[in-house]
Formats: C-alpha cells, structure tokens, sequence
C-alpha cells in the first residue's frame, strides 16, 4: 500500500482524528489531530486564552499532533506505531535527540502538551486507564493488553504492546484516541523541569522547536505568584515544597523550606497540592496541569518530588503504580541521566 492510500485510509476510518506523517527518510508515524482550545474549554472560570500548548514562536497553531502510541526507535529516530514494545532505558536528551530527528516539526511531547491531553480528559470525563497493574488496569481487571515484557516473571506482565489495549484506554475512550498516557512506561517530557525546587519553563509550547534545553540554558523561565515569567533564580519564584521539615508531602511556596533529602522524595495526590500561606496560585501553573484546577477528582494521579538539583519530570506511570498513574501523575525526582527500563517516550508534531 502507498503512503497516499495508508494516509487516507487511516485518515477515513477515524473521521480525520488520526493521520500518518512521515519523516525525514519517509518513514510513517500514526498521529493523532488536537484541535486548538481555549484554557476556558478545559478550565472552568478560567480566560478565552488560547492554551499555551498551541502557541509557538508567537504563532497559534491551528492543531497539534501527538504520537498515538509511546514511541519506538529505529535508526535513531521515535516512531509511533502500533502492536511494538515501547523503548526504554532512554536517558532525556536522548528521547529529544530521537524525536527531533525525524526532520522539522517533529519534537518531544512537552509537558504544555501533557497538560492539554489531561485537563482534556478530565472536562471531557474521559480519564484513560491503561497497564498500571502488571498488564492490566487496576480498576478495571478484566482490561488487558499483549505481553511484550514480564521482566523473568512467569506470572506477572510488566510492558504490553503498544495500543494493545482496549479503547478505555486512550485519551477519548475511541480507537481514534491517544493510547497508553496511564501506566506502561513513564514518559519523558520536554519544556518543564525543577531547579533546587524552581518551577521552570520554556515559555508557551516554544519547547516544540529544535532549541536548547540544556541545564545552562537561558531559555528557562522562573514563574511568580502572579504569573509573570521572570529569569530563575529571581526572589519569590513559585517552587514545590515539602510541607513539613521531616519531609512528606507537597505544597508549592515562594522558597524550598523544607528540602527533600538525598534520593529521598515527597508524593501527594495532585489533587490535594495546596500552597502555602499567603501565596497566590496564577493561572499557568492551572494550565501546565503542575497545580490542580479544584480539589475535584483526578484520577487519584500522584505528584513525586525531590526539590534538590535539577528534576526533567516523566509522566503517566508505569505498570505497577495502580490509582497512582494516570494523566495527571508526574514524577519529578529523575536527573535528565536516568535510563530505565521504566521510563520511554512519545513524540509530538507541529507544522
């Protein structure tokens, strides 16, 4: 079959939802098509703002195109295509290198993409379940997909196939969806990282460009209390904080009071981060999903954190985290070194 007849023949049978791209050896990718919104679409009270995952360079984009599947690699470049044992034992630049050389457009999924899916998901009521309990969903036992993994256990399924699961989950409960954003394999994400604490980002979905995101890069920004992007290290920068000084727990504050010890981190359900006295939570930290909407349910996902060093965060989960993993779930304790066999990728698009 051409490239001609699969596009249009992936591009029929999902009402124009998934689409194939190729890359720069022509080799096929299966997207999925996210239609820009606005933050007040997925946030109640929230602005008309166009959601920061659809702004690059300055540029509102029309769509953006998430890999539907975590990513392989093949000649050193991510491919999202189905039934294949994700990638993992990747290290954070290396799921950046892979990503961005498929050619322009092609990039890491950066965290204002996560965050789109999530508060997606969550206003849409369909919160994805996936392999978070050793092949299947912890919820839902009878929901499973094909082993490709088991780690030498005879009784237990580690990594399932990629997309192998049934349509719950994927980010619209549709074959047409996003598949495996809950559990399988942790994802590494672009765009947003913790310094000592610091939330910092690469302002909008600029992190969507081939640019620098090295530790020493002057791209990072420090955020305030009123949402002004400010250069880190700037006095009264939003951080995550432990919230007792034998640390447990997570609140965001204007200073690491409580530092996390060595290895050592602090979780919480995402739903129930505060901050702490006094200190105003601004909007994009709502819509970078890194601060919770409301209290309402989502997901039971949780936040891990260690606020010493530099923190890339990867998302999602993986096969044994149960009610923990899910859209929302981010883990911000790995140094952009780690590479294991838990943690993989996905690709994203933008023209």
């Amino acid at each position: 079959m051409s490239y001609d007849m699969l596009k249009l023949a992936v591009e029929g049978l999902s009402g124009g939802k998934n689409t194939i791209i190729l890359d720069d050896m022509g080799m096929p990718s299966f997207m999925v098509r996210i239609p820009k919104f606005k933050i007040s679409d997925v946030i109640d009270g929230a602005t008309q703002d166009t959601h920061p995952a659809f702004i690059v360079d300055g540029v509102e984009k029309d769509f953006i195109y998430i890999s539907k599947y975590q990513n392989i690699v093949k000649n050193d470049r991510a491919y999202s295509l189905p039934l294949m044992d994700p990638k993992v034992y990747v290290n954070f630049d290396q799921a950046k290198l892979y990503s961005e050389n498929k050619g322009p457009g092609f990039h890491l999924m950066t965290n204002a993409e996560r965050a789109a899916l999530a508060l997606w998901c969550k206003k849409n009521g369909t919160m994805p379940r996936g392999n978070n309990n050793y092949g299947s969903d912890h919820s839902a036992p009878h929901e499973k997909g094909i082993e490709t993994y088991g780690g030498g256990d005879p009784y237990r399924t580690y990594r399932v196939a990629t997309g192998s699961g049934p349509a719950s989950w994927a980010h619209d409960g549709t074959t047409d969806g996003i598949y495996d954003l809950n559990g399988n394999v942790y994802e590494w994400l672009g765009g947003f990282r913790l310094m000592d604490g610091e939330i910092q980002i690469i302002p909008y979905n600029n992190a969507a460009m081939h640019i620098n995101q090295n530790p020493d890069s002057t791209l990072w920004k420090a955020i305030l209390p009123d949402g002004t992007l400010v250069e880190p290290g700037t006095a009264g920068t939003l951080k995550y904080d432990a919230e007792a000084a034998t640390p447990s727990g997570i609140r965001v504050n204007t200073s690491v009071v409580n530092p996390t010890s060595g290895d050592s981190s602090v979780s919480k359900t995402f739903q129930s981060i505060g901050a702490a006295a006094g200190v105003d939570i601004p909007q994009i930290l709502k819509a970078l999903a890194l601060y919770p909407q409301d209290n309402s349910d989502h997901g039971e996902d949780y936040l891990y954190m260690r606020n010493v060093g530099e923190r890339l965060p990867n998302f999602g989960g993986h096969w044994s985290h149960g009610a923990q993993a899910g859209v929302f779930c981010l883990h911000l304790g790995s140094p952009r070194s780690h590479s294991l066999i838990s943690i993989g990728f996905r690709s994203a698009y933008i023209l």
